[in-house]
């Protein structure tokens, strides 16, 4: 994760006043095929509806700053964290780690992308895992969509329609039930070597183990 730039200077996106810039507008129209645009007051809807000469109420300059409990994931396109984020969901696990490495990227690069995806997929077999601890488990069937596939008429709903997901829809399963196979196959054999260890394993009163 890249480091943090200095807190005590405000960032720039949150300022209330419009922002000075190096360059004249003739300068960056020059430069910038397309820039300003909208300068002209006359080519803005909104402009009727755009005042800056009346009270917003706004007890602040800059908004005041969300305690950031732990180090969270920020582009490395914005100077600092927004004022105000989300911590409903702080990073944990496996995924924590890759989160973090996936914003060491730009957004515009497939990285970035591809590892947040990642993330999500190996933080959601996370939450299954520790689900088979609790008392209410997840539920393949139901959860998965798989028993609305053929009590809700998937398959008629799709046949002789122009939808978009008849394209994928033979690998859906695959994906869906794939991974509940995997990990039903792999406590399965766990599960199987542990039972021949303990069958093998001599009893405590059996003379030949002394």
């Amino acid at each position: 994760m890249p480091p943090t730039s200095d807190r005590s200077a405000p960032a720039t996106p949150y300022v209330a006043d419009r922002l000075s810039r190096g360059k004249t507008s003739a300068q960056l129209r020059a430069e910038i095929p397309g820039w300003g645009i909208d300068l002209d007051p006359a080519d803005r809807p909104s402009v009727p509806r755009e005042r800056r000469d009346l009270e917003t109420g706004a007890h602040w300059e800059f908004p005041e700053r969300q305690p950031e409990r732990w180090p969270r994931e920020r582009s490395i396109e914005h100077q600092d964290l927004t004022p105000v984020f989300g911590t409903a969901q702080p990073p944990r696990g496996i995924s924590a780690p890759l989160r973090r490495w996936a914003y060491t990227y730009s957004e515009a690069r497939a990285a970035h992308w591809l590892g947040l995806l990642a993330a999500d997929r190996i933080e959601a077999a996370e939450h299954h895992v520790r689900s088979l601890f609790t008392a209410r488990p997840d539920n393949p069937l139901s959860q998965t969509g798989l028993r609305a596939e053929v009590t809700g008429h998937g398959f008629s709903s799709r046949a002789g329609t122009r939808r978009a997901d008849t394209s994928h829809q033979w690998i859906d399963p695959l994906l869906v039930a794939g991974p509940w196979l995997l990990a039903s196959g792999a406590v399965a054999g766990v599960a199987r070597v542990l039972v021949k260890r303990w069958s093998r394993k001599p009893a405590g009163n059996d003379p030949a183990s002394s």
